[in-house]
């Protein structure tokens, strides 16, 4: 049975009366941090088929005596294809929450598309369920088995991340009931082939309760996953985010992989349905404006760590001064129909999500992989105009051409190491998008 939860207009509005300027433990940095790398805490099969061992960082508080902690464990971003837990962002969260007190834990989770598309993502977002799952699972074996080595309070676990970490938090703890995936999503046969919701990563049989998600610049597939009576959460998005949509979008747009339904459509429908959502905007803000060292950016991660610092304060019951107020969500939403073999359904919408989208346009790229340039041939020429766009992961075009002969070169030029993508069109409106990786 879940626990029902009152929805406020304003997530943090508290008042003044009521509240208290606190200090000390959870609410100001009081510690310094020690560092454990590389712990592992579980073992699970990639796309490929290769094995892999899961490991994660653990920070604490330096010398700290306390037997059970709060626990964050975050997930970092990459698009699923890249990134890794000792990412720059990761970490400063990791270790800007562990001076106030908590404990992180920052996981690896098993990386890799079988293709850019839906049939290639949604098997991604899953296996990163999992993974985050088992680890969950860790902590609480460690508590419940008597070992305590991390010193774990199991009722305050909470889970979160950074853009496709923030997608595999909130399907964690959303995405809860087989019968709610439409097969347009996946299939229930390829779900069982990836071992389920909760998969095989590893600690079985323990809970995997958390107690709060936070959702930094994510998404979910299907709003109304959320549902009346879930956990509360903490959402936090920019308005020019050009990989995950504020509001519903194609995730990666220059790739066409699917549609999501991003924080300002999950924040829509908790007001719909009651469940408290702090959710915070980043106007005119990029994806993972946080993500960096320059004055901006360092202002972006202040306010991310204060928003949810604020968040985790209600979960533990703490009152105190919010420290950065909520505000204003951004335009207006409209929340579609769905209807799930659960029986469930919300208004409608003819958007959904995209199961495939196949190249139209004949077009070869080689050598790819490449350290220097790609040759463009375009098949089947007809004298017509091919419009060149490279992209990089975020959705910023790095080069643009056009040309009318059957075959272009693009050099790589001062493009850094990495996965772009190529897309093509002609004056037919005809296109073709290729994953392209520069070492």
């Amino acid at each position: 049975m879940k626990k029902i939860y009152l929805s406020i207009a304003t997530a943090l509005v508290i008042s003044t009366a009521a509240t208290a300027q606190c200090s000390g433990r959870y609410t100001s940095d009081t510690y310094s941090v020690t560092a454990t790398s590389n712990v592992a805490y579980g073992v699970n099969t990639t796309y490929t088929g290769s094995t892999q061992t899961l490991t994660l960082d653990f920070y604490e508080p330096t010398g700290d005596a306390l037997a059970a902690r709060p626990l964050i464990i975050w997930a970092h971003g990459g698009s699923f294809v890249g990134g890794t837990k000792t990412d720059a962002d990761v970490d400063s969260l990791c270790r800007r929450f562990a001076k106030k007190g908590y404990t992180c834990a920052s996981i690896n989770y098993r990386l890799g598309v079988s293709s850019f598309d839906s049939l290639g993502f949604i098997p991604a977002v899953i296996r990163g369920v999992q993974d985050m799952k088992a680890a969950v699972r860790f902590f609480y074996k460690d508590r419940k088995s008597g070992t305590n080595t991390y010193k774990i309070d199991t009722n305050n676990i909470f889970i979160g991340g950074s853009s496709a970490g923030a997608f595999i938090a909130l399907h964690y703890q959303y995405l809860d009931k087989v019968c709610e995936i439409s097969p347009s999503y996946i299939s229930n046969s390829d779900l069982i082939a990836l071992g389920g919701l909760d998969g095989a990563s590893g600690n079985a049989g323990y809970s995997q309760k958390v107690n709060g998600v936070i959702n930094l610049c994510g998404a979910l597939g299907v709003y109304s996953w959320l549902e009346a009576g879930d956990m509360p959460l903490c959402s936090m998005h920019g308005t020019a985010d050009g990989t995950v949509n504020y509001s519903r979008g194609e995730v990666l747009p220059p790739a066409h992989i699917l549609y999501a339904d991003g924080s300002r459509m999950i924040y829509k429908r908790a007001e719909c349905i009651g469940v408290q959502n702090n959710f915070y905007t980043w106007y005119n803000a990029p994806h993972v404006p946080y993500a960096g060292n320059n004055a901006t950016q360092i202002k972006y991660m202040d306010t991310t760590v204060n928003f949810v610092h604020d968040y985790l304060l209600q979960r533990l019951n703490i009152t105190c001064n919010p420290l950065q107020v909520a505000n204003q969500a951004y335009g207006a939403t409209t929340l579609y129909t769905y209807t799930s073999s659960c029986g469930t359904s919300a208004a409608n919408c003819t958007a959904g999500i995209e199961k495939n989208r196949t190249n139209t346009l004949a077009v070869s790229v080689f050598p790819n992989p490449s350290n220097s340039h790609v040759n463009i041939a375009f098949e089947n020429n007809t004298n017509t105009t091919y419009s060149i766009e490279l992209s990089d992961m975020t959705g910023r075009i790095v080069k643009a051409a056009t040309t009318k002969d059957a075959a272009y070169t693009l050099d790589r030029n001062a493009l850094n190491n990495g996965v772009y993508f190529l897309k093509v069109i002609n004056i037919q409106g005809e296109s073709s998008i290729q994953k392209i990786i520069f070492y």
